[in-house]
């Protein structure tokens, strides 16, 4: 039996369930949760982060290891550190010792997993752009292999797509919700003018102030006013 077959036929079979698996995804940070997963069952590491581009910054947007400050948070320009090099050059960087040595390495003290000797980092793009990077780091020196540069490599270029479907997907819902605040709000303030006899700004005011009494998102406050104020017509009319 012709061992490097299997292992070819057997890296297919995990590139096409990374791929369907990704796909039935429908939230953005599930999908990159989806690609973690993946990532660190193909090469074990000892931390692994995606970093997503945003205008002209990588984001943090996922982590192996617990980080909820950092996720969403942490920002690095396209050309900073090693991350921003691999961004701006879309090709992957490979150090199996002494990482931290490398010229374009970049310190931060928010991630404990900056000790660490072996990096692997590749660019996710979707048709030619660029959408985003991943890294896997290691805290002892490892040497990758050949093949396994090139499973990673081709999984970035697998999920640069439904990374970045997801988080276009994600932005429009965001917009819509902001749409959906925005119609509530000029709702509420307009039965605050008429019921109360103010201004539009008065209106708006009275808004934000309960919004910031009641500790409550002005949303939640808008929506209900309204219901109050359907409640009121209903029982009138009936």
């Amino acid at each position: 039996m012709d061992t490097s077959s299997s292992i070819d036929d057997l890296q297919v079979d995990v590139l096409h369930e990374i791929g369907s698996r990704i796909a039935a995804a429908d939230q953005f940070h599930e999908v990159l949760s989806r690609v973690l997963d993946f990532v660190t069952a193909l090469v074990k590491c000892d931390s692994c982060f995606i970093y997503v581009l945003a205008g002209d910054q990588l984001v943090l947007r996922a982590s192996q290891n617990p980080h909820e400050d950092l996720v969403d948070r942490l920002k690095l320009g396209v050309g900073q550190g090693i991350t921003g090099w691999v961004a701006e050059h879309r090709e992957p960087v490979v150090l199996s010792k002494n990482a931290s040595k490398d010229p374009r390495f970049q310190y931060f003290n928010e991630l404990p997993e900056d000790n660490y000797e072996a990096f692997l980092s590749v660019p996710l793009l979707s048709r030619g752009r660029l959408v985003g990077v991943m890294n896997l780091q290691h805290r002892q020196p490892r040497n990758f292999s050949r093949r396994e540069i090139r499973l990673i490599s081709t999984v970035g270029f697998l999920v640069g797509a439904e990374v970045e479907m997801a988080r276009l997907e994600s932005e429009n819902s965001d917009l819509s919700q902001q749409l959906e605040t925005r119609k509530l709000v000029e709702r509420a303030k307009g039965i605050l003018q008429r019921d109360l006899n103010l201004s539009e700004e008065q209106a708006y005011l009275a808004l934000q102030r309960q919004s910031r009494q009641k500790r409550k998102p002005m949303k939640e406050v808008a929506e209900a006013i309204v219901l109050a104020d359907e409640i009121k017509s209903n029982s009138t009319t009936n």
